[in-house]
């Protein structure tokens, strides 16, 4: 291959693709993401990271950490999945998605090997951006888990701390169906004598995340025992306005602001801090000025994109990634919230995803536009909107993601409101074609 978008073929057409291909294309354990690592001279044993997982939340949770870092002036790594517009998007340092050359260089370098094992495309991400980190000698890596936490391909760091945010019914096929067996999958990123952070505390959880904790040895805090996150009432647009109130230390309370939107953020706030905090106590440097400017600039910083996203304005639409059942929850809070005469909803979904927990909570007054992404794991457009009209959710039908945005364009009228959104893949499709960066 001799330039990168040859490289990104390859990776796209030659190895399993958990987006494309679905549960196969995960290899169960960590054998062959330890093997490419070892070849690779173990990277990732070369720099500090921070580990994070959950359901909901861990992504922008991510983000928040590594500007907040960046701020404080450390050369800050940055891991996470899926992309939305650019592969480069997984892999950034100091909020700069890896080099073209260095995506080629790497595969050019390492394809031979790569054959030879056979790892799945998450795999080879994995390791590519543990060997960029490492060569960039940066201060710390933000390392967001891909699926589940304790098969999944980062787990082979030995992190300085980690943080699992909210926990939801997801990916039931390969994590369990019920909450406490998902979670017990999650807390297999809980390291030995390492802090963990919970972000969000579900009466669910509680005990399978204290019982791993204890097995390991690892100090654990629930960021509400230790912080109360609450909106202000005063519009500082484009800023989400909240009230940090440390309940261990009221002299640490602070006024922020987030450029990130969504109710949902104030929680993914309160794990933030707590990180922030287990990070003072090993020593790190960082103020609350630099916690203030961080989260004011998550966005710019890390060039994060589709969580409750403003993405045009005449005609006002708005994307998120949401798609499971809590994250379609908390969509439908934020809608309520949003002002707006007709509600316009461009929405897709897998086929392997069990769209009876999530059907039910949407909006029964929106006129939907259903469609299906461009991959073989989306349910078609057709078979969505007959689902979904047995819970009363009414639209069309149509034979492309844009295609469907483009009719939800033309229908709305002042005051009305288009949301995109039900699977990360419909979201891409949308700011792809925009060109949003």
């Amino acid at each position: 291959m001799n330039n990168y978008t040859e490289a990104i073929e390859y990776l796209y057409a030659r190895l399993p693709m958990f987006t494309r291909d679905g549960a196969s294309a995960i290899n169960k354990g960590l054998d062959r993401t330890i093997q490419l690592c070892e070849y690779l001279g173990n990277p990732q044993q070369h720099f500090k990271a921070i580990h994070v997982a959950g359901t909901n939340g861990k992504g922008s949770s991510s983000h928040m950490i590594t500007s907040i870092l960046e701020v404080a002036g450390l050369k800050t790594g940055l891991y996470t999945s899926p992309h939305l517009v650019d592969f480069r998007e997984r892999i950034r340092v100091h909020g700069l998605p890896v080099g073209q050359d260095y995506v080629l260089r790497f595969i050019q370098q390492h394809q031979a090997f790569i054959e030879e094992i056979q790892p799945s495309f998450f795999e080879v991400t994995v390791g590519m951006a543990f060997d960029y980190f490492a060569q960039q000698k940066v201060d710390v890596a933000i390392i967001e888990v891909g699926l589940g936490g304790r098969l999944d391909s980062t787990n082979i760091i030995t992190p300085i701390l980690s943080l699992i945010t909210n926990i939801g019914l997801d990916h039931m096929d390969m994590l369990g169906d019920t909450i406490p067996a998902i979670a017990a999958e999650k807390a297999g990123i809980i390291k030995q004598n390492t802090p963990i952070v919970i972000s969000e505390y579900q009466i669910e959880t509680e005990a399978v995340f204290r019982n791993q904790a204890n097995v390991m040895h690892a100090p654990i805090t629930f960021a509400s025992e230790q912080w109360n996150i609450q909106p202000t009432k005063d519009d500082i647009s484009p800023y989400q306005a909240l009230e940090a109130v440390n309940l261990i230390d009221s002299s640490q309370s602070m006024d922020l602001q987030l450029d990130l939107m969504g109710s949902y953020q104030a929680n993914n706030v309160r794990g933030v801090l707590c990180v922030i905090d287990q990070l003072r106590l090993q020593g790190w440097t960082i103020s609350d000025e630099h916690i203030r400017l961080g989260l004011q600039q998550v966005q710019q910083r890390t060039g994060l994109m589709g969580r409750w996203q403003t993405i045009a304005t005449a005609p006002w639409v708005i994307c998120d990634t949401g798609h499971n059942e809590d994250g379609i929850r908390q969509v439908v809070q934020n809608l309520k919230r949003t002002p707006h005469r007709n509600l316009h909803i461009v929405i897709g979904a897998m086929k392997d995803k069990d769209l009876s927990h999530i059907l039910p909570l949407l909006p029964k007054t929106a006129y939907y536009h259903f469609c299906a992404p461009a991959l073989p794991r989306a349910m078609h457009a057709s078979a969505l909107q007959e689902l979904a009209s047995q819970y009363g959710l009414t639209g069309q039908h149509y034979p492309s993601v844009l295609q469907a945005y483009q009719a939800a364009l033309n229908a709305w009228q002042p005051e009305d409101l288009v949301f995109v959104g039900g699977s990360t893949f419909v979201v891409a499709e949308v700011l792809t074609s925009l060109q949003v960066k």
